[in-house]
């Protein structure tokens, strides 16, 4: 599972069960950081996930800005969440995210999505792009 987090809309992604391509995406449109994580805490062990990547958006130079610190404060809330749930064999990892909501834009963009289309779905194809790069890193 793949979770791209922000202020107004969080993407997630899962992977099909053989784990090589997403299969489901949508966008929660919570902004309470704890019904965020509880909501994914609860989906992720209903499908059984075993890795939760959430996006790390670090600065094109590679440091981590305040967003990026942002991310892994929700990284530990999931953490903690998970861990309080009895769920610690679900692994909470970061994951660099640079580009893929520009790529994101850009996918949208060549589908013809464009206006409010867009900005309901661009948070999913996020997510998606950082679970797809995750799972090809690991063949």
């Amino acid at each position: 599972m793949a979770v791209d987090y922000g202020d107004a809309r969080t993407g997630i992604a899962v992977s099909d069960l053989s784990g090589t391509i997403t299969g489901d995406a949508w966008v929660l449109s919570l902004k309470d950081r704890t019904d965020i994580v509880g909501e994914i805490g609860a989906e992720a062990t209903t499908r059984g996930v075993s890795v939760i990547v959430v996006g790390y958006p670090l600065n094109m130079d590679g440091t981590a800005g305040p967003r990026a610190q942002i991310s892994e404060q929700f990284a530990g809330n999931l953490r903690e969440i998970l861990a309080a749930a009895g769920q610690n064999g679900i692994e909470v990892v970061l994951w660099d995210e640079r580009m893929t909501t520009m790529s994101a834009h850009r996918i949208l963009t060549d589908v013809g999505k464009f206006g409010k289309k867009r900005k309901k779905t661009v948070d999913a194809v996020a997510a998606s792009l950082i679970l797809e790069n995750y799972l090809q890193s690991l063949s």
